[in-house]
């Protein structure tokens, strides 16, 4: 018995002594991860989940082929088919149908947890587009949904071809079963990016820009916007349009050679600070060593030309984040933050509308969420990419994540917002849907 209980004493002492060891050594392993917490900071946004939409992935069935570019360009395109729930279409800027590089578009036709219920493709070979695309047309480029301009009811979409000798703009008269029911076609114009911006001359029809970051006003690649307003007949004004760059439209001094002012989307913030001025941010994704900026421009309000304006890059007005400058596997250089960015509507709650952007050539490719102040400084931000924003997103490393960014709204229609960004570089391309729910 006695013995019994000193193995017992003994037992239990070393059961004490083990314990004490693991929970040290748990406790050592345990110090960087507790660290790592405490530093995060706390997000103003529940992140609630994904879909990743690419082909054969959340319902997308289609024949894409490597070097498409699928979601090269992306936007809300409304409710197409009458079903209640927002649409998508989607660019594909590099498919070969009826000749290398001519281009397609496609309607995603979406349910509401943004997986693909169906889809039409539209190119020289389906979707009853009648028009002669040339090889290397990129018809696609850009694409943006831009309401029912046809009055019938069913939403249309602007796509852009900006390669000469067919650099155009077509506006595309949809069906509701996704195919073309009828277009025009507006020539001369050169739309690498295109975005709507919503009504803002008063005519009830939606206006577009236009990015042609490869223009050579003012000097070489500086780039420039076109502010677009259409008819009643779906045609371009020339006469209105408002062009922005170095030598016109009031941006006057800022941009240097090869900044690539215009980018792949601009984002119409409204009047952030209630001064009658509409605020326009632009990418200039090539500007400072590849880094990349944004210019935040303040427009008129009759002429929509610039009246004030402030850039946003590493160290200035409010953004601290590191850009690169390394060289990348397409030979260009730098993070090129800017180069596509959506207005996020106001996610941290403060009644100020907020912005994504990104730096695609960042490592895998990081999104941010800038959250603005009302003088359009950005008063903090969130990245998103393989370790921040709440996500937990996998992405390759090369995969240029945020190479084409657009806003969709409540897609769920539980009142989260959905916003779209492109990625999947080096394969047939990749769309993700990322759901924030505002705090």
């Amino acid at each position: 018995m006695k013995i019994q209980n000193i193995n017992l004493f003994y037992g239990v002492l070393l059961t004490l002594f083990i314990f004490y060891s693991c929970s040290e050594n748990s406790n050592d392993l345990d110090d960087p991860v507790d660290e790592e917490v405490i530093v995060t900071p706390t997000l103003p946004y529940q992140a609630e989940g994904f879909a990743k939409i690419e082909n054969g992935s959340d319902g997308f069935i289609a024949n894409l082929e490597s070097g498409d570019r699928f979601s090269r360009d992306h936007d809300s395109a409304g409710d197409i088919n009458g079903d209640g729930v927002i649409d998508f279409v989607v660019g594909a800027r590099s498919d070969d149908d009826g000749g290398v590089d001519a281009g397609a578009v496609y309607i995603l036709f979406m349910n509401s947890d943004g997986t693909v219920q169906s889809n039409q493709k539209i190119s020289m070979l389906e979707g009853g587009f009648t028009e002669t695309l040339n090889p290397g047309n990129f018809f696609g480029y850009g694409v943006a949904g831009i309401g029912d301009y046809d009055n019938d009811g069913i939403p249309d979409i602007a796509v852009s071809s900006p390669v000469p000798p067919n650099n155009s703009l077509y506006i595309i008269h949809l069906n509701a079963d996704g195919t073309v029911k009828d277009y025009v076609k507006n020539l001369n114009i050169i739309a690498n990016g295109l975005t709507a911006i919503g009504d803002i001359n008063g005519d009830n029809r939606i206006d577009l820009v236009a990015c042609d970051p490869g223009s050579d006003d003012g000097g070489t690649n500086r780039g420039a916007i076109d502010i677009l307003f259409l008819n009643a007949d779906s045609q371009i004004m020339p006469a209105s349009t408002v062009t922005i760059s170095s030598t016109q439209g009031g941006f006057g001094s800022g941009l240097e050679d090869g900044d690539e002012f215009g980018g792949r989307e601009v984002a119409m913030l409204g009047d952030l600070d209630n001064d009658g001025t509409k605020e326009l941010a632009v990418g200039a994704f090539l500007s400072d060593g590849g880094k990349g900026a944004i210019w935040m421009l303040s427009l008129n309000s009759t002429t929509f030309h610039v009246v004030s304006k402030l850039k946003i890059t590493e160290g200035m007005n409010g953004f601290t984040d590191e850009l690169v400058t390394d060289e990348n596997p397409n030979g260009t250089f730098g993070g090129q933050f800017g180069h596509a960015m959506c207005a996020a509507g106001d996610i941290d709650g403060d009644g100020i509308t907020d912005l994504i952007t990104g730096a695609n050539q960042q490592n895998e490719g990081w999104a941010y969420v800038l959250y603005l102040n009302a003088d359009k400084t950005v008063k903090s931000f969130t990245r998103i990419n393989n370790s921040d924003g709440g996500f937990d997103l996998m992405l390759d490393s090369e995969e240029r994540f945020s190479r084409s960014i657009s806003y969709v709204g409540d897609l769920k229609g539980d009142g989260s917002i959905a916003i779209n960004i492109g990625g999947g570089a080096g394969g047939t391309g990749t769309l993700y849907t990322l759901f924030f729910r505002p705090e």
